[in-house]
């Protein structure tokens, strides 16, 4: 992983004294690619760990509190189990969070921000577009893994970082709110794309019908596994650690496969122009269910089962539709590089629900494969 080169916004240094850090500070860099918090990759002095400090964005998060407390029960769950197995390296394939000097999960600063930090995991690196089968295969062996382990979480359900984060029934609601207020005068831009969104309204909420119906769990979901979630190692190619845990919280699986699905098979960019160039890679795909199924099929009930390849175009479809009320909302949410991005990127969604609707029967096959091998 490398770090990106813009300009440091925050005082940094002044926040880290607030942890129980090894080593002094020597130099911070912005990190990654997320549209939500401000992440900064700090590196210390007398070859200590360097450190992955962010600030949370709690106009999005509103108890941060609480979500630091689901990140903490994720991981020290995770570490135990995988100290269970062998050939598992309990400190690089989870995250560790760093406390602050009060022994919070976080520190809050007087401007009222809050800060997390996590020992770097060093020698790997994230992918944006996927250019392998092997590369798929572990990404979806790394989410699988992470299901698998967490099946088995104590206490009580996780906190809702975000209430109805994937609840679709809503997200369509709220894009007709904005088609209603058209507060940035955008809806004469996009007929079309409202058009097709509609069509497929009443289908995408077969998960939450199921839900309500007792026919699939709620489990312990990671909610955003794009496919730059996992960090892949750098020297055996493995899926490694999944990272951003900010969205951890009660779920349907199918919300966790149809995301991954979204970036791992993409043949293009979540932003591309050009929409020709946009479509699900079916081979992608084949590796990784393959990976993905390998850790969590025995997990499953035959419900949930039925519905992974139906139900792969759902994120594609929720983000697009996401992206489009941004767009309508006028651009609050997501970071926007140009005006019209997350125009662009609703429609790079749509057009790859598109492409997972024509090969659903290949994708079928696929899964009805996997579940029949040993």
């Amino acid at each position: 992983m490398t770090a990106t080169h813009k300009t440091v916004k925050h005082d940094v240094a002044g926040v880290f004294k607030n942890f129980q850090v090894h080593g002094e500070f020597d130099r911070a860099e912005p990190y990654g690619s997320g549209h939500i918090n401000d992440t900064y990759l700090i590196s210390t002095r007398q070859h200590k760990p360097d450190y992955i400090l962010q600030r949370v964005n709690h106009n999005i998060f509103k108890n941060v509190p609480m979500l630091m407390d689901n990140i903490v029960r994720v991981t020290d769950h995770v570490r135990h189990k995988l100290t269970q197995l062998p050939g598992h390296d309990s400190q690089r394939e989870t995250l560790t969070v760093i406390r602050a000097q009060d022994n919070k999960p976080y520190y809050q600063d007087v401007e009222g921000n809050f800060w997390r930090m996590y020992i770097f995991i060093n020698h790997c690196q994230t992918y944006d577009l996927v250019d392998s089968p092997l590369k798929a295969f572990e990404g979806g062996r790394a989410f699988g893994q992470f299901q698998s382990l967490l099946t088995d979480l104590p206490g009580q359900p996780l906190f809702e970082t975000i209430p109805h984060f994937h609840n679709i029934t809503l997200r369509l609601e709220r894009l007709e709110k904005a088609v209603f207020d058209d507060v940035a005068k955008r809806v004469h831009e996009v007929k079309s794309e409202l058009s097709f969104v509609r069509e497929l309204a009443d289908s995408m909420k077969t998960i939450l019908t199921l839900g309500a119906e007792g026919k699939i769990p709620q489990r312990v979901t990671h909610n955003d596994t794009k496919f730059n979630n996992v960090l892949i190692d750098n020297a055996t190619g493995k899926g490694l650690c999944v990272i951003d845990l900010d969205t951890v919280m009660p779920g349907y699986l199918q919300y966790d496969f149809s995301d991954s699905i979204r970036t791992a098979t993409n043949t293009a960019a979540e932003d591309e122009k050009d929409l020709s160039k946009v479509g699900m890679n079916i081979e992608l795909f084949s590796a990784y269910t393959r990976g993905f199924l390998s850790q969590v099929k025995a997990a499953l009930n035959p419900v949930e089962i039925a519905h992974l390849a139906p139900c792969a175009n759902l994120l594609p479809y929720t983000i697009g539709v996401r992206f489009l009320t941004d767009h309508l909302e006028g651009d609050h949410y997501f970071k926007t590089h140009f005006t019209g991005h997350n125009l662009q990127r609703a429609r790079a969604q749509l057009q790859l629900v598109k492409s997972i609707q024509q090969q659903l029967p290949a994708m079928q096959a696929v899964v009805d494969q996997v579940m029949q091998e040993k």
